[in-house]
C-alpha cells in the first residue's frame, strides 16, 4: 500500500489495525504533505513534529490509532496554548489537556498540527487571523469559511482526513460548506467541551469533526462524542423544507442544487417533503448573535479595552467594544425568544424528521471582499450566512452540512437539522444523499490536487 495519505478516516484507521499501513510512515508522510501544500493555504499555522510522534509512541490502539489529526486553535494542547486567531485574548490561555485532545489521544490518534481560525471566532469567512488567512483549496482566493477555517482548508486539501473544530454560530458548517466537506454541529453538551475558555459560560459552542463525508464524521465524532454513534436506515424520512429568506433568498444555483438534493434525498428514502414555515427565524438569528456575544463579557472591562494589543484588527477590537454596549435587555428578550424557537422546534419535530435549507446562500466569496450577491442584493456574507446557522445554536439541536453540487467551480451544500439528540439520524440521512448522487461530491477534490473542476 502507499503512503494512504489520500484514504480517508476510516480507511486509515483500518489499514493501521489490519498492519497494511504503518503509522509512523503515516504520520511522516503527513508531515511532508502539510509543509509541501501548506504555504499556499496558511491552513495549518503550527505543527510539533516530536511531540506527534511521542504522541504515537505512547498511543493505545484505539478506534483511530495512529490516524493523523488537525485541532482548530481554540484548544488548548499540554504543549501549546489556544490563541484563537488573534493577537489578543481576553480570557487567559494555558496550555493544558483540553476535552478534544483527550479523546484524541485515548482514541490513539494522533494531533499533527493546529489550524488556522478566524480572529476570536467572530465570522463566518476566515479571512483575517493574526496569522494571516487561510484559503480555500478550491479556488485560493475564495473564502473557506469560517471560523474553523483551517481545520476545513486542511481537509479540503487532503493534508489529513480529519480536524476538530468548533460551532458556536455556523463555524463548523459554513467552512464546511465552502471547502465541500461534511460538518455535523452536535447536540449541544453531546461533545467533549473541556478546556475551552468558555466551556462553563456557553449556552452555543460545540466541538466536532470536518471530514470528507458523513461516515468518517461518524468515527470522529464518536471519539468526540465518547460514544458510538451508530447508523441506522432513514427510511421514511419526513423533510421539511424552511421557506423564507432562508431557502429563497439565495443564489439561483445554489437553490437549484439544494432543491435537487432534497428530492434525491425523498426518493433514496422513500420519504416526503413538506413546507415549513418558521416566523420566528428572523428574531431567533438575532437573538443567537445577542446571547454569544454577551456570554463572552467576562474579561472585558473599560481598561483592558483602551490596551487591547494593537494588532487585533480593527474589526476585532471593534467587536470587543460593542460587545460591552450590548443593554441587559435584549439578552433578556433573546433569552425569551430562544424558549419560544424551542418550543416551536418541538412542534415542527413532530410533523417532520429533518429540516432542509441551503448551509450558506451562495459560494465561497473573495478573500479581499467577501460580499454575496443574492435576489435581495449585496450582503456581507456574515449577514447572510447566519440566517441558516443560528437556529441550531440558539437551540442546541443538531445540524449538518452536507457537500450537494457545485456553481462556478466552487462547491455548494445542503443543512440538514433534526430535534435535540439525533445526531445519528443527520448522519443517516447525509449518508442516504451520498448514495443518492452516487458519492459524487463527497469524493470531488479541488483541481489543485489533479482532479477536474467541478461541474454542476
Amino acid at each position: 500500500m502507499s503512503d494512504g495519505l489520500d484514504l480517508s478516516l476510516r480507511e486509515q484507521a483500518a489499514a493501521i489495525a489490519a498492519g497494511e499501513l504503518d503509522p509512523a510512515e503515516l504520520l511522516e508522510a503527513t508531515l511532508a504533505r502539510i509543509e509541501e501544500r501548506n504555504p499556499a493555504l496558511n491552513a495549518v499555522i503550527a505543527t510539533f513534529p516530536e511531540r506527534s510522534r511521542e504522541m504515537l509512541a505512547a498511543a493505545p490502539r484505539g478506534p483511530l490509532y495512529g490516524v493523523p489529526i488537525v485541532i482548530k486553535d481554540e484548544w488548548p494542547l499540554p504543549w501549546r496554548a489556544q490563541r484563537f486567531g488573534a493577537a489578543e485574548m481576553l480570557a487567559e490561555a494555558e496550555a493544558g489537556e483540553s476535552g478534544p485532545y483527550r479523546a484524541l489521544r485515548d482514541a490513539g490518534a494522533v494531533v499533527v498540527g493546529v489550524g488556522n481560525m478566524h480572529e476570536l471566532g467572530a465570522s463566518s469567512t476566515g479571512n483575517i487571523s493574526v496569522y494571516g488567512p487561510a484559503h480555500n483549496p478550491w479556488m485560493t482566493d475564495r473564502c473557506p469559511g469560517g471560523s474553523s477555517s483551517g481545520p476545513a482548508a486542511s481537509v479540503a486539501a487532503r493534508l489529513v482526513a480529519g480536524a476538530v473544530g468548533a460551532d458556536g454560530v455556523g463555524s463548523i458548517r459554513y467552512p464546511a460548506a465552502y471547502c465541500g466537506l461534511t460538518g455535523l454541529k452536535s447536540t449541544f453538551g453531546r461533545s467533549a467541551m473541556a478546556g475551552h475558555h468558555m466551556a462553563e459560560v456557553s449556552t452555543t459552542i460545540v466541538s466536532g469533526a470536518l471530514c470528507a463525508d458523513a461516515a468518517d464524521c461518524r468515527a470522529l465524532d464518536s471519539v468526540l462524542f465518547g460514544e458510538e454513534l451508530a447508523a441506522g436506515d432513514p427510511q421514511g424520512l419526513r423533510i421539511g423544507v424552511i421557506r423564507g429568506e432562508v431557502s429563497d433568498d439565495v443564489a439561483p444555483e445554489v437553490r437549484e442544487a439544494c432543491e435537487a438534493a432534497i428530492d434525491d434525498l425523498r426518493r433514496e428514502t422513500g420519504g416526503e417533503v413538506r413546507e415549513i414555515e418558521l416566523p420566528e427565524l428572523a428574531a431567533a438569528t438575532l437573538a443567537t448573535v445577542l446571547i454569544a456575544n454577551s456570554e463572552s463579557l467576562g474579561g472585558i472591562t473599560p481598561q483592558r479595552l483602551n490596551e487591547l494589543d494593537p494588532e487585533l484588527s480593527p474589526l476585532g477590537r471593534g467587536l470587543l467594544k460593542y460587545r460591552v454596549l450590548v443593554p441587559a435587555i435584549a439578552t433578556i428578550k433573546a433569552g425569551r425568544i430562544r424558549t419560544l424557537a424551542r418550543q416551536t422546534l418541538a412542534r415542527v419535530f413532530e410533523e417532520v424528521d429533518v429540516l432542509a435549507c441551503p448551509t450558506v446562500p451562495a459560494v465561497a466569496p473573495p478573500l479581499e471582499a467577501p460580499v454575496v450577491e443574492l435576489p435581495s442584493g449585496h450582503l456581507t456574507a456574515d449577514e447572510a450566512n447566519v440566517r441558516g446557522g443560528a437556529l441550531a445554536n440558539l437551540t442546541g439541536i443538531p445540524a449538518i452540512s452536507v457537500p450537494v453540487g457545485s456553481s462556478e467551480g466552487l462547491p455548494v451544500a445542503l443543512q440538514l437539522q433534526a430535534a435535540w439528540g439525533r445526531d445519528e439520524l443527520l448522519l443517516d440521512a447525509a449518508e442516504a444523499l451520498e448514495r443518492a448522487n452516487g458519492r459524487r461530491w463527497v469524493e470531488a477534490t479541488p483541481p489543485a490536487l489533479g482532479a477536474e473542476p467541478l461541474e454542476a
